[in-house]
């Protein structure tokens, strides 16, 4: 090997397709950096919320009933029961609704 083997001009001129390859490796480098940037940051801001709206401390249920399953539907707060009914809460904990699932069981 010489000399002229090691220099960038050189070789550039001996296979053309190398400054292409340049090129394309140097604009990969600057998408996979950016994307990382971008993951990062996407990451951060979904981290940084709350993962739950916060329960207000006044939701009564009824006599005897326990929370099987409770879930947050917009404005709504929905709690399941373990006697199979459906409660449903507003924001403040006032209850606006509820249903009966033990009769909703229609078999054709």
């Amino acid at each position: 090997m010489t000399e002229d083997d090691n220099d960038w001009d050189s070789a550039a001129k001996a296979v053309p397709e190398l400054r292409f390859l340049k090129a394309l490796v140097t604009g990969l480098t600057l998408v996979m950096g950016l994307g990382m940037i971008a993951i990062v940051a996407l990451l951060w801001m979904r981290l940084g919320q709350p993962v739950l709206p916060d329960l207000p401390a006044n939701i009564e249920l009824p006599p005897g009933a326990s929370v099987a399953a409770l879930t947050f539907a917009g404005d709504r707060i929905v709690v399941v029961t373990g006697d199979e009914q459906i409660l449903l809460y507003d924001k403040s904990g006032r209850l606006q609704g509820s249903a009966d699932l033990k009769g909703a069981d229609q078999s054709p």
